[in-house]
């Protein structure tokens, strides 16, 4: 009767250290109602990020006529290889900041305004100018510092850079190695900066929706960060009253020690 009695304590910690499975999951209410087909919708499907202030964007020009677009590209840099008597010539980087206005400073054309603009629209833009100069001028432009953040209760958490511009709040979680056992899958937290305001918006990843959610696919310097579940702020909760706790534990214990020690007594 008395390992029963002692017994108690240990089955009411385990009962109260159970997790929910619902913040384990990803998309468990998907799952509950069998095969899905979901519609895409169009803002989804050919979504790209827009380029912002701050963003280092990679700029180069050509044509037939190489000499043609030389303006429009940063001067070459021209060096002898180890060893050998050739002279080499390769491109600078074509680097260009967007500034807090959202405008570049382009060779010839001055300021360019395309802050908001997808990569396809900008360079499109680009074209369009340097089409008054250069005939048939293929500009390719790219994002070189796309990156996303990734807090809380994952693997590793940190800054990832992310060379795709379709990166969805999966794929950031996979950079991080997934969310831990202590993390919420139905409160995720993503912190956007668009246009001067800074957004907080809560992700559900049990949901089906999370695919056609605005926030699925990521924007540079986006911030994730997955809070600890109730299991984790139990814990928590417990180690900052920690010394509290265990003495209440063994006041209880020994309390039902002596009533278990009592009860076989008067039972002899």
């Amino acid at each position: 009767m008395k390992k029963y009695i002692l017994f108690i304590p240990v089955l009411l910690l385990a009962i109260t250290s159970c997790k929910p499975s619902k913040e384990m999951l990803y998309f468990s209410e998907m799952a509950k109602d069998g095969n899905i087909t979901q519609v895409i919708p169009d803002s989804i499907k050919e979504y790209e990020s827009p380029i912002k202030p701050d963003d280092m964007l990679l700029i180069t020009v050509t044509a037939l006529d190489p000499n043609a677009v030389a303006i429009f590209n940063l001067p070459t840099q021209n060096y002898l290889a180890p060893g050998e008597s050739l002279l080499i010539t390769t491109p600078s980087m074509q680097t260009y900041l967007v500034d807090s206005e959202g405008c570049i400073d382009y060779p010839v054309l001055g300021k360019v305004k395309i802050g908001g603009m997808t990569r396809k629209e900008a360079t499109e833009q680009l074209k369009e100018k340097i089409s008054k100069y250069v005939e048939n001028p293929i500009v390719n432009l790219q994002c070189i510092n796309h990156k996303v953040t990734v807090l809380g209760e994952v693997t590793h958490p940190g800054t990832y850079e992310i060379k795709s511009e379709r990166t969805t709040i999966l794929d950031a979680l996979g950079l991080a190695n997934d969310i831990t056992i202590y993390g919420n899958h139905t409160n995720v937290l993503l912190i956007r900066e668009e246009n001067g305001t800074r957004t907080f918006n809560r992700i559900d990843l049990s949901q089906p929706d999370v695919f056609t959610s605005p926030y699925y696919y990521l924007q540079r310097n986006d911030v994730i960060y997955v809070e600890p579940n109730d299991a984790r702020k139990g814990y928590a909760n417990y180690s900052q009253n920690k010394q509290y706790t265990v003495s209440i534990v063994s006041a209880i214990t020994s309390a039902v020690s002596v009533v278990a020690s009592l009860f076989i007594a008067l039972t002899k």
